[in-house]
């Protein structure tokens, strides 16, 4: 027998909490407790890792950045159990020469029977050592959105 899902819920908070992400908490309410996350850098498990990054997010954020934005292009059912959203992160580094980051990159929420989120997993669209190179070359990495 098939389960029929309810993916408004989560598509609504995804889509309110992912674009303020560097500047406001987001609703852990959505996520496992178990929750794993992956992206090109970190792996880990348990939502409160998953707490710690999206805090560790902000707080670099501000330190370091003199603006920093998580443009949320589009969030939508990939397919069953799944979601996906598109975004570009880009800012300003806090230095002398003002070097922008750029990067864009996608999502993926692999949901449970219960309609929670137990699997996120991030893409982006260059390497880690590309996207640090922007901060001492400036912004000629950069591609449109």
């Amino acid at each position: 027998m098939a389960i029929a899902l309810d993916y408004e819920p989560i598509l609504k908070t995804l889509r309110a909490d992912l674009p303020t992400l560097f500047e406001q908490d987001i609703n852990y309410d959505i996520y496992t407790r178990d929750i794993f996350f992956k992206d090109p850098v970190n792996q880990f498990r348990g939502k409160l890792n998953y707490r710690i990054i999206f805090w560790t997010l902000r707080f670099h954020g501000k330190l370091f950045f003199t603006d920093l934005y998580f443009d949320l292009h589009d969030v939508r059912v990939e397919s069953d159990f799944t979601i996906r959203a598109d975004w570009t992160v880009r800012g300003t580094l806090r230095l002398p020469w003002q070097p922008d980051l750029f990067f864009n990159g996608y999502s993926l929420y692999s949901l449970n029977e219960a309609g929670q989120i137990y699997d996120h997993r991030d893409t982006w669209d260059r390497s880690p050592g590309a996207i640090l190179k922007q901060f001492w070359r400036g912004s000629d990495e950069k591609t449109p959105p």
